[in-house]
């Protein structure tokens, strides 16, 4: 850990972040939670200034390989992201009728907001980030690689580009579902 604790320094800079859910709690073997993820990612390129170099959802956290190239900092995209993810993946799992998991998976959430003083009810997201700054190629290299293998180490699929919520198919040269700022 750097001295200081895990904080994005320089907001400039290309960040690995990872995300988990509280708990590690599978919540993305549901694509319609994953899709709300997807699609906030989109939201937040057209619209903070978010690049993606490298992305992928597990069941349970999200790595990414990130900068920005607007006024807005990494930490208030990052910020942003994390609030409305929260929101729409809990009020979704709230609604959804058929989610067999959903009162556990609510009491779960509910249990960390009540341990947590900056919630007044569910806590989604673990507030840990351990953004990496990636300041050289060989980093860079090593990350990517890691976050495309986590399906591959998952045994879910036996491929990294067979697996539809990463960014490895676009590094295989195929298009992938959000639009990748490769990194020279």
């Amino acid at each position: 850990m750097a001295e200081g604790g895990y904080k994005i320094r320089d907001q400039n800079a290309i960040h690995f972040i990872t995300f988990a859910v509280v708990e590690w709690i599978d919540v993305f073997t549901r694509s319609m939670y994953a899709d709300i993820v997807f699609a906030s990612l989109n939201h937040c390129q057209k619209t903070k200034g978010l690049n993606i170099h490298a992305w992928v959802i597990m069941s349970n956290h999200i790595h990414l390989i990130i900068s920005v190239s607007s006024s807005n900092t990494l930490s208030s995209v990052l910020r942003d992201f994390k609030k409305y993810t929260s929101y729409e993946i809990l009020r979704t799992i709230e609604t959804n009728q058929t989610e067999s998991r959903r009162t556990w998976m609510l009491a779960l959430f509910k249990k960390a907001g009540q341990t947590n003083s900056r919630n007044t009810n569910y806590q989604f997201w673990r507030q840990d980030n351990h953004p990496i700054e990636l300041d050289n190629n060989a980093i860079i290299e090593q990350k990517i690689n890691y976050l495309h293998n986590n399906p591959v180490a998952a045994n879910m699929v036996q491929n990294a580009e067979d697996y539809v919520y990463s960014s490895a198919r676009d590094y295989c040269g195929s298009k992938g579902l959000i639009d990748i700022d490769f990194l020279d």
